[in-house]
């Protein structure tokens, strides 16, 4: 029996990290919208309540079905580098990586645009309808979760010293007047946002003329108007690269996803901007085994897994960039037969190198002195996924410019990314290098698979390197055991850290397998026994995954939510449908 109960509509249906996000797509969903509203209006409300995961200074990657075109269709939502953003820059400036925090590693920020170009394409409300929830919780308040207050290094406790001593925009907001730390429950607004919100519905208004018309003024309003002109200056009182000219010329860019045929799903995600490739990899690698015949979770099963996702992972390292500016082997990394040879390289034990293939000559592995190169998952993401009656179905990862990342404008009430840190200033060889205008390989990983031509499932999750790692494992809960949407995100979760992350300081423990003990004392044993190095963790600490499937036979929807959110005190997860 699962621990949330299975929710079903006939209408549509909303997974997201936050009960009151959820209720702001179902809110959209009556007021005429589509799924494409649904999830920008909870993603909107994401970025108020649960700021130490996202706001709206950061990124979000999309992933659309429509049923007014067969293709899947990705609206690239992510940060954007400064034309000052060099690797000389930041060695001149004494940095020997790009610092985690504060403006430095800030970028333009994406989130925005991609959400108003999703509504453009495939929405039918205004943003001022979307964006209520979202302003009137800013105005008027909402009240302090446990996530949001203690979330480990990510929540208001740990990062309350710093905020007293430096940040003091966010003092403002997540302290009480005299410094002390906020309780459960405490109302908190937050009135520059509620008026960033204004600023932008109202000059959707004043453009008048059609729809599309008001929502492009409001994108003008933000990377060319006042929103602009304040992060410009804010940054530059702090000496930082990104300027009002990075600003102007943002766009937002529309591509084509990337996708592999597994047990009859199509699964699609991001192109190799995103670590998103990595879980298609992984599932090519396991076409190549019976995993149904070795059990679910059993030690044989989790070891192949595991062993699969090591693979996958140091392609990641080793080819995924933006694509504007590196050439990515992606067509042989996701092919059948690529799959194939780097599956007979998993044998018996646990193998303690990071070894990636030579996609370019289709051979199974690189030579040593060719290869390039986790810590600990890096929590700060959030996933809203919906689905409608029409056949609309989004699935969103809002991530960035969280309370941990920089300080929030005082004018703007939000942060700034600092994505950018996930670049590399050495080797100039590296496909993630930094570069003007490019786009940082990021985590934030969307999910949409398809079957027979039609949306199937929408789902995502928050963890850094370890989202396409715990989403793999939904995937093949879901498909090869036939565990219903809920059962399938509440299954015990393990991950690896073997392979360098993306975050800074791209660290890795080679070899190191994190699994909740939850699978079971005789799973546990046969994986020491094959070499791998454990760390056992408690039950809910793997996951945190969301998602909507779609009965194909009769329409009906189904929303997921992860009881790990809630457990862990990350985030109060909820699905809805109606």
């Amino acid at each position: 029996m699962t621990t949330h109960p299975r929710v079903f509509g006939h209408r549509g249906a909303v997974a997201s990290e936050h009960y009151l996000a959820s209720m702001a797509g179902i809110d959209a969903l009556k007021m005429g919208g589509n799924a494409i509203d649904a999830a920008v209006a909870a993603t909107l409300v994401e970025g108020v309540v649960n700021q130490h995961m996202h706001s709206i200074g950061g990124e979000v990657p999309i992933l659309v079905s429509s049923p007014d075109h067969p293709e899947v269709v990705c609206i690239n939502g992510n940060m954007v580098a400064p034309a000052a953003a060099t690797p000389e820059a930041f060695k001149q400036l004494g940095f020997e990586k790009i610092p985690p925090s504060g403006v430095f590693a800030a970028g333009v920020p994406g989130c925005i645009g991609a959400l108003l170009e999703a509504m453009k394409r495939y929405g039918r409300l205004t943003f001022a309808d979307v964006v209520g929830p979202a302003l009137d919780l800013a105005r008027n308040g909402f009240a302090a979760h446990a996530g949001l207050l203690r979330q480990h290094a990510f929540g208001v406790s740990d990062l309350a010293d710093l905020f007293r001593t430096e940040w003091h925009g966010s003092a403002a907001l997540y302290l009480n007047p005299d410094g002390s730390e906020l309780d459960e429950g405490t109302t908190i607004r937050n009135p520059a946002l509620a008026d960033m919100f204004e600023y932008l519905s109202r000059s959707e208004a004043a453009r008048g003329g059609s729809r599309l018309a008001g929502l492009e003024a409001a994108f003008d309003a933000f990377y060319k108007g006042d929103v602009a002109r304040e992060i410009a200056d804010y940054v530059k009182d702090k000496g930082g690269l990104l300027s009002r000219e990075d600003l102007d010329r943002f766009e937002v860019r529309i591509e084509k996803p990337v996708s592999v045929e597994f047990g009859g799903a199509v699964v699609h995600k991001c192109g190799p901007w995103n670590q998103g490739p990595a879980l298609l990899q992984t599932l090519s690698i396991l076409k190549n085994f019976d995993l149904a015949a070795m059990g679910h979770n059993s030690a044989d099963y989790v070891h192949t897994v595991v062993e699969a996702i090591k693979l996958a992972y140091a392609d990641r390292e080793q080819y995924y960039g933006d694509p504007a500016f590196v050439d990515v082997p992606m067509e042989r990394l996701l092919s059948d037969d690529y799959g194939r040879i780097r599956s007979a390289l998993i044998g018996p034990r646990a193998d303690m190198e990071v070894r990636p293939g030579d996609a370019w000559n289709n051979v199974a592995l690189l030579p040593a002195e060719e290869r390039i190169g986790g810590a600990l998952w890096g929590p700060g993401t959030v996933h809203v996924d919906a689905m409608d009656k029409d056949g609309y179905t989004a699935a969103f990862t809002p991530s960035g410019a969280y309370l941990k990342a920089s300080e929030v404008v005082p004018a703007l009430g939000f942060p700034l990314g600092v994505r950018l840190s996930n670049c590399r200033l050495d080797p100039p060889n590296h496909p993630n290098i930094v570069a003007p205008f490019k786009r940082p390989r990021t985590t934030i990983s969307p999910s949409l698979a398809m079957k027979d031509g039609k949306p199937w499932l929408a789902f995502g999750s928050m963890g850094g390197d370890q989202q396409d790692q715990w989403q793999i494992q939904f995937v093949l809960n879901r498909v090869l055991f036939d565990m219903p949407l809920q059962a399938a995100i509440e299954a015990p979760k393990f991950s690896s850290d073997h392979f360098p992350a993306l975050f800074y300081p791209h660290d890795f423990f080679l070899n190191r397998l994190r699994i909740e003990e939850s699978v079971g004392a005789e799973t546990i044993a046969g994986l020491e026994d094959r070499g791998h190095d454990l760390d056992v963790a408690p039950p809910w600490t793997e996951g945190f995954l969301c998602g909507t499937e779609r009965n194909l036979d009769t329409g009906i929807m189904e929303a997921g939510s992860d009881p790990r959110g809630t457990r862990a005190e990350v985030f109060p997860a909820y699905a809805l449908a109606y």
